[in-house]
């Protein structure tokens, strides 16, 4: 590529991810012999993606000039973009039409072969990883006037996110919302709820198999970011090695709200400056330390209070039962929250596990009582 240090050039970069991706989807739809390295190559392609539309930011704001001739964004985004056109060659030669293809209209996709051994996807990964931190250093170093975007960039980097966990995600771009003149009495009392201050921390929607609960959280979150409310979204799936437990669902919705909210990032990085592991502790240490607490720090303008609005769907397809009450108790805590309002829109199946009085405080007192909105789907 011709001598990188425009805006330009790093969405050519840009694209070239998002065509590895693709190609990736497409082999993870079709080759049974490799899920694990495909998604662990998935994972670091979302987090180089993040990076480089951190870098694009700052390219395209009004300091961006100064990073223009940066030296270590010129040799990350080329070693980089190699990186990526060699990936692509390999996955496309695959998919392109000839023996293989002939074989595949013949036996069906189970002529479709991974390219790549594990130790090769080692490989890979480390050397984007190296052209990740090659590129935010770069733009820490050149881009002094914009270090709260760096720090996103770079906070970003350290939090393991689940893959097309978002209801904007990829995987979920053609999937379902509700009709513009459907859900209409349901949808307004779940916006009624988001508007109340004095409203319940959560509104449980749950219902049988086949009632919608998926097609309205869509429909709602997407609302929601509409509005400029919708602080992250996990949509749980089972079955899925990232969205069938809850391992990485604070770690992900913390990385949404750091994307989102940049005064967030530095208090999010003290946390995992002050413990590196915090990403793989319990999700009680997670969601205090990558959220509550970061939130809680956030400062308000005077008699302001943020409205951050999470939509969790699909409770029932976590693993753990466990994991699904540590879940739901540890959201009722964010009504301690004063600079902030933090809600979270969850949906289940009817479950007895899911009955609120029946669940076990982790500390019996008035104040940890959980708040609810509950709404019961029918067919």
């Amino acid at each position: 590529m011709e001598a990188v240090g425009s805006a330009a050039s790093i969405i050519a970069v840009i694209e070239l991810s998002a065509k590895v991706a693709s190609l990736c989807f497409q082999y993870s739809s079709a080759v049974k012999d490799a899920p694990s390295d495909i998604e662990r190559l998935q994972g670091e392609l979302v987090r180089l993606n993040t990076t480089l539309h951190g870098a694009q930011r700052l390219l395209e704001s009004p300091d961006g000039k100064r990073l223009q001739t940066s030296q270590g964004l010129r040799n990350g985004l080329i070693d980089c973009s190699s990186q990526l056109s060699q990936l692509q060659s390999r996955l496309e030669k695959k998919l392109n039409p000839g023996s293989t293809r002939k074989a595949m209209s013949r036996i069906g996709f189970r002529a479709l072969k991974w390219p790549f051994e594990s130790k090769e996807i080692d490989s890979i990964i480390k050397n984007l990883e190296r052209y990740r931190d090659t590129l935010s250093v770069g733009l820490a170093v050149d881009g002094a006037t914009q270090v709260l975007d760096v720090g996103q960039t770079l906070v970003l980097s350290k939090l393991p996110a689940a893959n097309d966990a978002a209801f904007d995600s990829y995987a979920n771009e053609h999937t379902a919302r509700c009709h513009p003149r459907t859900r209409i009495d349901l949808l307004e009392s779940i916006t009624k709820w988001a508007d109340d201050p004095r409203g319940e921390i959560i509104f449980w929607l749950n219902g049988m198999a086949g009632t919608g609960r998926s097609t309205i959280s869509r429909t709602v979150a997407q609302s929601f970011a509409d509005r400029g409310l919708l602080g992250a979204s996990f949509f749980f799936k089972r079955g899925e090695r990232d969205r069938g437990n809850a391992t990485l669902l604070f770690t992900t919705i913390a990385a949404q709200l750091v994307a989102k909210e940049r005064d967030l990032a530095p208090h999010v990085r003290t946390a995992i400056e002050n413990d590196p592991s915090v990403t793989s502790k319990a999700l009680r240490e997670q969601f205090e330390k990558l959220i509550l607490k970061p939130l809680g720090n956030l400062e308000g303008g005077p008699g302001v209070v943020k409205e951050v609005v999470i939509v969790i769907d699909a409770l029932d397809e976590c693993e753990l039962d466990d994991d699904i009450r540590v879940i739901i108790y540890l959201f009722s805590q964010a009504k301690a929250l004063s600079s902030v309002s933090l809600k979270a829109f969850l949906t289940s199946r009817i479950h007895s596990i899911f009955q609120l009085e029946d669940l076990p405080l982790l500390h019996r007192s008035p104040s940890t009582l959980l708040t609810s909105t509950r709404r019961t789907l029918a067919l």
